[in-house]
C-alpha cells in the first residue's frame, strides 16, 4: 500500500509552514519541520547544533527527529503532511560532507511518491531568528532538494505561487 505520509519540501521561506497550518485547519494530521524545532531548542541551550554553527550536527539531529516523527505517525490512516522530513535532513547532511543520501535513507520506508515543493518566492521570503540564510542560499538548497528527490524516484510537484487556500486545494486535488 502506498504511503499516506506526504512531504512538503522546497525553498525556505516559500510558504510550507503556512500551507501546513491550512491543512491542519482542514483536519489533517501535520508534523512541523524538524529543523525549526531543533533551532528553537538550540537557541534556548548552548547552540552547538544550529545549522549556521555546525550543519552536520544539525542535520544528524534533524534526521533522528524526522525518523521519530515517521514512527509516531505510523498508525495514522489519513493523509499526514510533513513540513520537510528524512530526505531534506539527509540532503543537508550530504551537503555538510556526510553520507550519501540514498545510503542514509535505506533503512526507512519512502514517503508518498508525490512530493510538493514550494518554489523560491522572493516576494514573501524573510529571514528571522531561525532562518538566517539569504535567498541565494535558500535557492541553492531548493536545487539540491529537487535533484535529490528526483534521484530517489519521487515525483516532485511544484506548488503554484497562489493564496494558501488555493494551494491547499491544488495539493489535495493532486493526491486524488
Amino acid at each position: 500500500m502506498a504511503s499516506k505520509h506526504v512531504v512538503l519540501s522546497g525553498c525556505s521561506g516559500g510558504g510550507k509552514s503556512t500551507l501546513l497550518e491550512e491543512l491542519s485547519h482542514r483536519g489533517f494530521p501535520t508534523v512541523d519541520e524538524p529543523g525549526r524545532r531543533i533551532v528553537d531548542e538550540e537557541q534556548r541551550g548552548d547552540g552547538a547544533a544550529l545549522p549556521w554553527v555546525d550543519l552536520a550536527k544539525f542535520a544528524e539531529r534533524a534526521l533522528r527527529l524526522a525518523a521519530e516523527d515517521r514512527e509516531r505517525m505510523s498508525g495514522e490512516t489519513r493523509w499526514v503532511f510533513f513540513d520537510r522530513g528524512l530526505v531534506d535532513a539527509a540532503v543537508a547532511l550530504a551537503f555538510a560532507g556526510g553520507d550519501d543520501v540514498a545510503d542514509r535513507l535505506a533503512p526507512f520506508d519512502p514517503y508518498h511518491r508525490l512530493v510538493f515543493m514550494t518554489p523560491p518566492w522572493p516576494e514573501i521570503y524573510q529571514t528571522d531568528d531561525a532562518r538566517q540564510h539569504d535567498l541565494g542560499e535558500a535557492v541553492a538548497e531548493y536545487d539540491r532538494l529537487i535533484t535529490a528527490y528526483a534521484a530517489l524516484g519521487y515525483e516532485t510537484v511544484v506548488l503554484p505561487k497562489i493564496g494558501v487556500e488555493e494551494r491547499a486545494d491544488f495539493l489535495l486535488a493532486a493526491l486524488r
